[in-house]
């Protein structure tokens, strides 16, 4: 059996493997290598950290997305090390170590959250990359909350309540929205942090708001933010961030006692050891999109730098763009293994949205500008249908659609575990073994 081998279960992972899954022909197979067993919807994590969704809701199992029994195959596992000489791919499993030879590998490593832009903001601001990281948030914004009520010095209750968020991009700009609205509508489950001002800065270097979207959308954005309360510092830069709150190049202090970090990626470590072509941080693909020199190498989505044909301009790293470098890789595939050339990267992006809290948003699809509720309903339609399965589509359906009419979510979820429970009858029967 060849094999083509696929590591990154992301957007561009998982689309490719899903094709190929269904197309390859006989005595071909695609195997599929992801650390998580899942793909994440990351521009959806905004709303998982202001409670109106649940984490479940933003992910997709991938098994699921590739269709197991045709001509796919999924491991979990994390890549540890890749032989280019011998086509050899090796990973740590549930199984422990296990190597896989490849006929075409295609990386889809993604990036990583890069926390060393601001002094401090390793140690004292929170990224947003992950369903972890989005989960982890939310329980500190509500700890934040229950402390405030026990606490009684006004200045430690201000601090506690006020909560900012690093960077003015889609990521910035929909927690900010987020957490906004999530505060004022838990706010009444606190009685003693409810007479607190709890408040939203936002923290944006430069002089507007989503600089990817047109000026008037981006003015649009800092217009809902404000309404809703937002702080939004434009011209702004963080030059430090403390656990008291952020000092900004002016020498302004934001005093905060949570800070999040919407800025900076960074290449994954492993395309970094593989000594390939590197741009900017992301490999380097020809407009095919196979590695520079190799023609069973490829990368796409976020840890490569393609090209499209159709500007000359390398593709941003968004999840549109990920899925159709996915199509496009996917036909490249099948027909190399039909001994034709591969076609370059062309497409025209339709347009790009972002959620500004519950029910507003703002969107530019073929280059119309929608605002508000219509931007937002669209928003989630979109990836609503990247969801597989018709089952699970109106599963999130229904439950998106009772979000939309009932309150937010206030529970502060703690996975503990049995043996990790300590009680005065099991601490006394221990010391008496003892």
């Amino acid at each position: 059996m060849q094999r083509i081998v696929i590591i990154g279960g992301g957007f561009a992972g998982s689309t490719t493997a899903s094709i190929l899954a269904r197309r390859l022909p006989p005595g071909w197979e695609v195997l599929l290598i992801s650390e998580e067993s899942y793909t994440t919807y990351n521009p959806m994590l905004p709303e998982v950290v202001g409670a109106s969704i649940f984490p479940e809701q933003v992910v997709a199992p991938l098994r699921q997305i590739m269709g197991i029994g045709r001509r796919g195959r999924f491991v979990m596992g994390r890549v540890s090390a890749i032989d280019l000489m011998h086509r050899q791919v090796t990973c740590a499993t549930l199984a422990g170590d296990r190597g896989f030879a490849f006929d075409h590998l295609v990386l889809a490593l993604g990036n990583r959250a890069r926390r060393d832009l601001v002094p401090g903001m390793a140690e004292h601001a929170l990224p947003l990359k992950t369903v972890g990281d989005a989960l982890h948030i939310r329980n500190v914004v509500l700890r934040r909350l229950a402390q405030i009520e026990l606490e009684t010095d006004p200045a430690l209750q201000r601090r506690l309540g006020r909560f900012v968020v690093i960077g003015g991009g889609f990521s910035g700009v929909e927690v900010a929205g987020a957490l906004a609205d999530c505060l004022k509508g838990i706010a009444r489950y606190y009685p003693g942090a409810a007479t607190q001002a709890l408040s939203v800065a936002l923290v944006q270097n430069l002089p507007r708001l989503l600089p990817e979207l047109p000026e008037s959308l981006g003015a649009a954005a800092q217009r809902m933010l404000v309404a809703d309360g937002v702080d939004v510092r434009l011209g702004a830069t963080a030059g430090a961030i403390r656990g008291d709150g952020v000092v900004l190049s002016d020498g302004e202090v934001i005093e905060a006692a949570t800070v999040i970090g919407t800025i900076g990626t960074q290449p994954n470590a492993l395309a970094v050891s593989l000594g390939l072509p590197m741009e900017r941080g992301r490999i380097r693909v020809e407009p095919g999109m196979q590695v520079a020199g190799r023609s069973d190498v490829w990368a796409i989505g976020d840890c490569a730098w393609v090209v499209n044909a159709r500007d000359g301009a390398a593709s941003p790293p968004t999840a549109q763009f990920a899925v159709r470098q996915a199509v496009q890789l996917a036909r490249n595939l099948l027909g190399a293994l039909r001994g034709q050339e591969a076609r370059p990267f062309h497409y025209r992006p339709r347009g790009a949205m972002a959620a500004i809290g519950h029910m507003n948003g703002v969107a530019e699809v073929f280059g119309i500008h929608l605002t508000g509720l219509p931007a937002w309903l669209l928003w989630r339609a979109y990836y609503l249908s990247q969801m597989p399965t018709p089952g699970r589509k109106l599963r999130i359906f229904v439950e998106w659609t009772w979000g939309m009419f009932f309150a937010t979510d206030i529970t502060h979820i703690r996975f503990t575990r049995s043996v990790e429970q300590e009680d005065t009858t099991g601490v006394v029967e221990r010391s008496a073994a003892a």
